[in-house]
């Protein structure tokens, strides 16, 4: 059964707002800049919050970091700062672990490819015994693995990666037809993250809460119950109109409207 949770930060002010507005999860995103070690001197405390409060953590990611350097050699450290957030996710019993992997424009699209499949075939090597599914989220954020093509590639390769699907990238970024990105890939999704977009004549103008944006969320839920969809959908609080005085109404907007999709 699909579940609606929130991107916060895992301490007490976080885990207070999912419970105010009913949430079942947490979403942790430990992106480029952050100190994955932070995590684990975390997790105690973290854990402690969920017992208490019953809310979960549903996935632990990272975006913007940049896997190769210009030359296409791996990057030590951020292979290091990906095992640390997976076993992190482990600890916290976290399903997911959402990653992306940058294109070298000085390499040829053949070494990218191999140089890449390696990366995420070492990835999820390390995290399946450990409990926890690797997927590739489909924003542009120093990844490339975003669409349709590079599904066919890598997810037709590797049976076990996963995505994680947010419909403004397609919109925003894509080719728009994210439904019918979603009829063809949907069975591929681990991970759904819930923020709305407002795209006009081609030009973003805002990504306000879900339900006061122009994407289809009936359509959308109806895909996911097509392909069987029971994983975690995840709202993130993305604008900076909705900061402030609207933050909090926001949040609460987007989590009735999406709950009255859930069966």
């Amino acid at each position: 059964m699909m579940k609606l949770g929130i991107i916060a930060e895992p301490d007490q002010k976080g885990f207070d707002l999912a419970l105010k507005y009913g949430l079942s999860f947490i979403e942790i995103c430990k992106n480029v800049g952050c100190d994955t070690a932070v995590l684990t001197d975390e997790l105690p405390a973290i854990k402690s919050l969920c017992a208490k409060t019953g809310v979960v953590i549903g996935s632990v990611g990272r975006w913007g970091s940049v896997k190769f350097d210009e030359e296409g050699k791996l990057i030590d450290e951020e292979l290091k700062a990906s095992h640390t957030l997976i076993d992190a996710a482990s600890e916290l019993e976290s399903p997911v672990f959402n990653t992306g992997v940058n294109y070298v424009e000085k390499l040829s699209k053949y070494e990218n490819i191999i140089r890449t499949m390696d990366y995420l075939h070492t990835l999820m090597e390390y995290a399946k015994p450990k409990g926890v599914q690797v997927a590739v989220y489909n924003c542009h954020w120093s990844n490339y693995i975003v669409d349709p093509f590079m599904w066919e590639i890598f997810h037709g390769h590797m049976k076990d990666l996963g995505i994680k699907y947010d419909p403004t990238h397609c919109i925003n970024d894509g080719s728009g037809d994210y439904l019918g990105e979603m009829k063809d890939w949907g069975s591929r999704f681990v991970h759904v993250h819930i923020k709305g977009t407002i795209n006009v004549n081609g030009v973003h103008v805002d990504d306000p809460p879900a339900g006061l944006d122009q994407i289809n969320w009936g359509t959308f839920m109806g895909l996911l119950y097509k392909h069987g969809y029971d994983g975690n959908l995840s709202i993130e609080p993305h604008s900076n109109t909705w900061r402030g005085r609207l933050e909090e109404p926001g949040i609460e907007f987007t989590t009735n409207y999406i709950k009255k999709l859930l069966l």
